[in-house]
């Protein structure tokens, strides 16, 4: 049998929650994907739309009466729009509870989407790979030179 992919299995997840959820996590799907084209999507743990780019940018769950849309690493991000209203007192993730009347403001999630990509790329080129080499293209060039 085969595996769907992801893009597939988000769309059915869309179509399956029938409600105004289902269309919430469209309209965060378009802005996630909209705002970097690198992002990749994936669906994981049996049902959950996340969405990656050099590690986990935001996830998306249908919660009875909410959406939820949750940032790994959102305790390290700038929030100046104020849209993380769960997880406030955590040292890594922080979410977005979306409720029916609530009105998403596109550009401070758009801002949020780009400052967790950018968190994640500077992560990754901190890290060093699994060779002791660092992971960042710009690492080779700011080495120093033994004379």
């Amino acid at each position: 049998m085969e595996k769907a992919p992801p893009s597939v299995l988000i769309d059915r997840l869309i179509a399956h929650v029938a409600d105004w959820r289902g269309e919430r996590i469209a309209q965060i799907r378009r802005l996630v994907l909209r705002t970097d084209r690198e992002i990749v999507e994936e669906f994981k743990w049996m049902g959950t739309p996340t969405w990656t780019h050099d590690g986990i940018v935001a996830i998306a769950n249908p919660h009875k009466g909410k959406v939820k849309v949750t940032f790994p690493h959102g305790a390290h991000l700038a929030d100046p729009r104020k849209l993380f209203n769960n997880g406030l007192g955590g040292r890594e993730w922080r979410a977005i509870d979306i409720f029916e009347t609530d009105v998403v403001d596109e550009n401070a999630l758009t801002e949020l989407i780009r400052a967790a990509v950018e968190f994640n790329r500077a992560n990754v080129a901190d890290k060093p790979s699994p060779k002791g080499r660092r992971t960042s293209p710009r690492s080779s060039s700011s080495r120093r030179k033994s004379r």
